[in-house]
Formats: C-alpha cells, structure tokens, sequence
C-alpha cells in the first residue's frame, strides 16, 4: 500500500522553499534586489548597514504578518521610525507577477523597505 498523501524527507514544502528564498534576500542581500524608498533614507540618522542588520536578524514571524509562511513581510522600529519590509515576486523580465515563487531562477525577488506611514 503506497501513501502518495506523505512527502519524503528530502522535498520541503512549497511556502518553506519561498520561505528560504526570502530569508536569503533579507539576510545577505544576496538573490534579489532591495530597495529603499526615499521617505526611509531622509531619515535623520539612517545608516544602510544598521538596517541590513536588522533585516537580518528579523524574526518576529506570526500569523498576522505571516500568514503563508513565505516570511514576506515585516514591521520593525527603527532610527525613531516604525518601518515596513515587504519582498515581491516578478518574472525574469521583471514585468509580471512571478508563476512560481518558489523557483530561484524563474523569480526575480524585490525586497522593499518604506515607512508604515506610506503603506
């Protein structure tokens, strides 16, 4: 009797592939592209590497800001300011929407930083 309704322990899950995707782009900028929009960096005291450190070391993940399990999206205090990240997925051309954000090459992620105020 074959159970085809139990994955093997080699395939992850189609959220936590999107998921480590994410947090490769969050935490090394590395994968995708970020972008910082012009209300956060006139920010008195913005400083790029504080920010890519508490992109980083996010981890304040749940059901609200998370509901798929994708950890796309984030709110964080920072230089006096409550900020907003969100990651986004485009097509390789960057037209569309991704088909399949859980394919690295497909999928070209955009990870932007703005002030909740201009959400």
């Amino acid at each position: 009797m074959t159970d085809h309704g139990t994955a093997t322990c080699n395939e992850v899950p189609r959220a936590e592939a999107i998921a480590r995707l994410n947090d490769q782009l969050r935490k090394t900028g590395m994968g995708g592209t970020i972008v910082i929009t012009q209300n956060v960096l006139r920010i008195s005291g913005f400083d790029a590497v504080t920010l890519a450190a508490a992109l980083a070391n996010y981890d304040e993940f749940d059901s609200d800001n998370d509901p798929h399990g994708e950890r796309d999206f984030g709110d964080l205090t920072l230089f006096g300011h409550n900020l907003l990240f969100k990651i986004d997925y485009y097509d390789s051309r960057m037209e569309f929407g991704s088909d399949d954000p859980a394919d690295a090459e497909a999928t070209q992620r955009v990870l932007t930083v703005l002030l909740s105020s201009d959400w």
